[in-house]
């Protein structure tokens, strides 16, 4: 009788992961007991609220998504993120919704509150992934002359419908994340040339017209080009993030000794947690990181290249972009080679919504390389 081998899953990103998770733990333990002390009369409430909410429920749902079916959870990825819309709609109403930086973003439901639109990029990379390898895996997709309604019209409906509910909350950069990924994932599909790039068009012009109609991108995108000097205003976060990482040198200061954490920079614990991790473990410790994420960005296209099915292609495409260019771009953000976008980095940033949607990603990533060729 012939013994079937256990499929074993990809242990270096699973590691890589890890490992991520650790650092932004011992982080988060440095930047956030100023403020705990200050607000709730002890330094580890931030600290013990973003392991049981973030980490442990992600942990949970993570190796739940690792267990599961990949078919079984191709079959209700339309009501994954039908779920999502609704919820992303339910904030504009009061009550149910949490106001978060004069924009509706937060959804609470009495015993637990959350941020849709993290969990709308998990989602809806879910969703394209299966909708994408359902519209295109006939070969002769790229010869029919329906291709124009049955694909790219249908994905830029739902591209709108997205675009409405996130430009309603001023989630302008979350908008930016989705279209970009989407478009990678489109293109992925090994669907026409000419279909992404007119994507890539209609992208820049709503993107143009989203800036000029809101004077404080348009700041941002001034001071980030230089054309302006505002120091002690638009350009404040990045003055002192880039003092933050300048001081921390080659080694670092060391974990628990940053200055810039007490309250010089704006959204420590969250958007910029880069600086004060690299004003902390410096050079070498910021290039650690980086790595870790290009490691996460190898093993995701690794995965994906040898996957048996196109849904989990473009799926460990669509999760290893979104973390990695999501880490880049925040990170990119801290160094003053990028707008202020206000998007958390991956396991890092203080917040359970966004860690627990991409824990479980990564479950879903996991679960997809134990079916991989070898």
């Amino acid at each position: 009788m012939r013994i079937k081998k256990k499929q074993k899953f990809d242990y270096i990103l699973a590691i890589a992961v890890a490992i991520l998770v650790i650092l932004g733990i011992l982080v988060l333990a440095s930047v956030s007991a100023t403020f705990s002390q200050e607000k709730f009369g002890r330094t580890t409430y931030y600290l013990f609220h973003q392991m049981i909410c973030g980490l442990a429920i992600g942990i949970i749902l993570g190796f739940v998504a690792f267990k599961i079916k990949l078919s079984t959870l191709k079959k209700w990825a339309w009501l994954f993120i039908l779920i999502n819309l609704i919820f992303m709609a339910l904030v504009f109403i009061p009550r149910l919704g949490i106001i978060a930086g004069g924009a509706p973003r937060w959804m609470n439901l009495g015993f637990v509150s959350f941020q849709p639109s993290e969990f709308l990029k998990l989602t809806f990379i879910f969703y394209l992934s299966a909708w994408l390898a359902n519209r295109t895996k006939k070969k002769s997709f790229k010869k029919t002359k329906k291709e124009l309604k049955f694909t790219l019209i249908p994905f830029l409906v739902i591209i709108g419908i997205i675009a409405i509910l996130l430009t309603k909350q001023s989630d302008v950069s979350t908008l930016g994340m989705i279209i970009l990924i989407a478009a990678l994932m489109y293109f992925s599909a090994n669907t026409p040339l000419w279909h992404s790039v007119l994507i890539i068009l209609i992208s820049s012009a709503g993107f143009l017209v989203l800036v000029k109609i809101a004077p404080y991108r348009i700041m941002r995108l001034r001071v980030l080009l230089g054309s302006i000097k505002d120091p002690m205003g638009t350009g404040y976060q990045i003055e002192q993030s880039l003092i933050a990482i300048g001081s921390g040198g080659i080694l670092g200061l060391g974990l628990g000794t940053s200055i810039q954490r007490f309250g010089f920079i704006p959204q420590t614990m969250s958007d910029s947690i880069f600086a004060i991790f690299a004003e902390e473990t410096g050079f070498v410790g910021s290039l650690v990181l980086i790595f870790l994420f290009l490691v996460l960005l190898w093993r995701g296209f690794r995965i994906s290249k040898r996957s048996p099915d196109k849904f989990s292609q473009l799926f460990a495409i669509g999760i290893s972009s979104w973390i990695c260019i999501q880490a880049f771009i925040n990170i990119g953000a801290m160094i003053g080679i990028l707008p202020l976008t206000g998007i958390p980095l991956p396991f890092i940033s203080y917040g359970g919504s966004h860690m627990v949607a991409e824990l479980i990603g990564i479950g879903i990533l996991l679960n997809i390389s134990k079916s991989s060729k070898k």
